[in-house]
């Protein structure tokens, strides 16, 4: 998968304090906010793979925050928009 993708890797923390390891699928830039298609880093291709996206939001200590969309228009539209950009760029690849 990371050679379908890219090789964009993220590591976050939790509220618990637990690492994941995230592969950024693709990013957007809408409505002056950053949301980020990821799912967890080795996952094999023929594997179902839970595809999240997660909005950026202020920086804290110099980082940005991601958070889960909790509107729901809001997810509906970013999804739309981040699946067009993933089939472009497929698309172009073939």
């Amino acid at each position: 998968m990371a050679d379908h993708y890219g090789s964009d890797f993220i590591t976050i923390v939790d509220e618990d304090g637990t690492e994941f390891e995230l592969e950024v699928l693709t990013s957007l830039e809408h409505n002056g906010a950053t949301y980020l298609a990821v799912t967890l880093a080795g996952t094999e291709e023929d594997e179902d793979v839970e595809v999240s996206i997660l909005k950026s939001v202020e920086e804290e200590d110099g980082e940005p925050i991601l958070c889960a969309i909790e509107d729901e228009n809001e997810l509906e539209t970013v999804y739309e928009l981040i699946m067009e950009q993933l089939y472009e760029e497929d698309e172009e690849d073939n």
